[in-house]
């Protein structure tokens, strides 16, 4: 993947862990030049809200199938269609949202 000079100094994504009727749901956030630049996930477009300032909405689930197991972050491009320069970035995931479950019969906490 060739980046463009100055493409790696571009704003960075946020996510936000958000509640989307009964589940849940990665908020993505970030920035583009143009309004006409797609943006994608982990290899995978999505369609965005916004223009220049963008954000969507992905149930957990989906970002779990785009991820790999234990992930901490993703990677988020924003093609620009006119110049075919690609902007990549690693936006943080929130702490636990892709790690394993463990289920505890029981939990014993001591005192010293």
């Amino acid at each position: 993947m060739a980046f463009a000079p100055g493409a790696m100094a571009a704003p960075d994504a946020g996510t936000k862990l958000v509640s989307c009727g009964k589940a849940s749901c990665l908020l993505v956030s970030g920035r583009r030049e143009d309004a006409a630049s797609q943006v994608s996930i982990n290899g995978h477009s999505v369609a965005v809200e916004g223009r220049q300032a963008w954000r969507v909405s992905l149930p957990v689930e989906t970002v779990r199938e785009w991820s790999l197991p234990r992930a901490r972050t993703i990677q988020v491009s924003v093609l620009n269609p006119e110049t075919g320069n690609e902007t990549t970035s690693r936006a943080g995931l929130p702490i636990g949202l892709l790690g394993h479950v463990t289920d505890f019969a029981a939990l014993v906490i001591g005192t010293r």
